[in-house]
């Protein structure tokens, strides 16, 4: 499902308190990256941020669903979650969400062996 361009917009207003953001065109949709590092998924009027194995908890107590797509028949899972409704509201409601995401991926950037 394609994004519109004004909720990308928005969405970087969003997540401006982690840092510097822009987002990039991609599949039909948007990465968002705090700083340059790549911290989120816009797929139709959802934001996705990440999570590893430290703050996926948190979305999960939060009620927040993992983003999932098909690809060749079968369902594939990343590790990026949505948000809680209400973050969607403010740049201060979203901003520990933002925080936890850029956290996440900053360590999957440092772990040894990872591609770059």
């Amino acid at each position: 499902m394609a994004v519109q361009a004004g909720f990308a917009t928005y969405c970087c207003e969003l997540l401006a308190s982690a840092g510097q953001v822009h987002s990039r065109r991609m599949f039909g949709g948007y990465g968002l990256y705090v700083d340059e590092v790549f911290v989120g998924i816009l797929t139709g009027d959802t934001l996705y941020l990440k999570v590893d194995e430290l703050t996926q908890p948190r979305f999960e107590a939060a009620g927040c669903a993992r983003f999932v797509y098909e690809a060749r028949g079968k369902r594939q899972a990343l590790g990026f979650w949505t948000v809680p409704p209400e973050a969607m509201d403010s740049p201060r409601l979203m901003q520990p969400w933002a925080r936890l995401a850029l956290e996440a991926a900053l360590r999957a950037r440092a772990k040894p062996g990872r591609r770059r």
